[in-house]
């Protein structure tokens, strides 16, 4: 088994490591300046060998609870936003403080969904993250929490740990580490599952259960490892708490639950439509989800069963097996919804009649679309 997640990890350049709400406070709920510095301590000494490291902080509300002596966490979006904005000053303190020792600079990045979603944003991303890095300085990304409105609602990324995916995924980062307070995903016995190779059974032993203080659980996690290991890279999750866990990680030790990648490792841009929300959804038939994921193949007219939500031509959609849930790829749609709705299940030719010279032979073309599942889902598969 080591030798196994050492085959992983031994090509490891590039890491982005998540630490969640629980692991950066104490027990009163303050920051624990401790732990952050222990943290700093082992980035650092991955830094010296030549791995460069981004990390994930949530914390910045909580911080600022603490920081402003709250009772609780506030329940309005206001004085959520107020609160963060607090906060956020006193959690980049923190880390400051922390990387001081060995002469390591932070460089705090906030980021919205907008910023993922927006292609020009999201490549900007990553040039501003490899600039601060290029300065030797430790990027410390959060989310914009004192902008934001319906992350803080909704949990549109879930306790950060969908957002350090999509980091990895503008970084091209070879290693996530999501480092929390449990000792990986664990097994109907309370036992940590060393290395998952089969996401779906995987979340069979997923209980749905958070913390107070973090927003996320293990299914966000699961989510965040299809993201990372679906385009090919390696994803931990680990206990934060553990002596030198990242070094552990690193040399291969068994230290959590590896999560094993594809083999086939995607382009930036397939990262990109990956990583985007759908503007909308596209239902297809069995032949055309066998035609994607089999043959490799665009979506055509005549696979379509349905169109869901409103989308431009240009913008990313979903497209959805025919049990209605299973998103089995997504791509930039050639067409608008409304046109999308008149043209599904015809043949190119009457396609072509309905829409004239305007009409494309696909709605979705192949170079255009990712491939969201490994093996081809059809209705029988649907209890797996």
């Amino acid at each position: 088994m080591g030798q196994s997640r050492s085959q992983f990890l031994s090509h490891v350049r590039t890491a982005v490591i998540k630490l969640g709400t629980q692991l950066l406070t104490d027990k009163s709920g303050r920051p624990d300046v401790e732990f952050v510095a222990s943290i700093a301590r082992q980035v650092a000494a991955l830094r010296e060998k030549g791995i460069a490291v981004t990390i994930v902080s949530s914390g910045a509300i909580g911080a600022g609870v603490a920081e402003l002596s709250l009772p609780k966490r506030p329940t309005d979006l206001a004085r959520l936003q107020a609160v963060a904005a607090v906060g956020q000053r006193r959690l980049m303190d923190g880390w400051a403080d922390a990387f001081s020792p060995f002469g390591i600079h932070v460089a705090q990045v906030l980021l919205t969904r907008e910023d993922i979603d927006n292609r020009t944003r999201f490549l900007n991303v990553r040039n501003t993250i490899h600039a601060a890095q290029s300065f030797g300085a430790v990027p410390i990304i959060n989310e914009n929490d004192t902008i934001s409105t319906s992350e803080l609602v909704k949990i549109t990324f879930g306790d950060n740990d969908i957002l350090a995916a999509l980091v990895a995924a503008a970084l091209r980062a070879d290693l996530l580490v999501l480092l929390t307070v449990v000792d990986g995903l664990l097994d109907a016995q309370g036992k940590s599952v060393r290395l998952v190779e089969n996401l779906e059974q995987a979340r069979a032993l997923v209980r749905v259960e958070k913390t107070a203080a973090g927003k996320g659980g293990m299914n966000s996690k699961l989510e965040a490892a299809r993201m990372v290991t679906d385009a090919g890279e390696v994803m931990v999750v680990a206990n934060g708490r553990d002596a030198n866990v990242l070094d552990r990680i690193i040399r291969g030790e068994e230290a959590g639950t590896l999560f094993v990648p594809s083999p086939k490792k995607r382009s930036s841009r397939s990262r990109w439509i990956n990583a985007v929300r759908p503007a909308g959804s596209i239902v297809v038939d069995a032949g055309a989800v066998n035609a994607l994921v089999e043959k490799n193949r665009s979506l055509l007219p005549a696979g379509i069963m349905r169109v869901e939500g409103t989308f431009a031509p240009g913008d990313i959609v979903a497209i959805i097996a025919p049990d209605g849930r299973t998103t089995v790829a997504r791509g930039l749609s050639n067409y608008a919804a409304a046109d999308v709705d008149t043209i599904k299940g015809k043949k190119t030719a009457e396609v072509k009649e309905l829409l004239g010279e305007a009409a494309y032979d696909e709605v979705v073309h192949r170079d255009n679309l990712v491939v969201c599942v490994r093996d081809a889902v059809t209705p029988a598969a649907d209890a797996v």
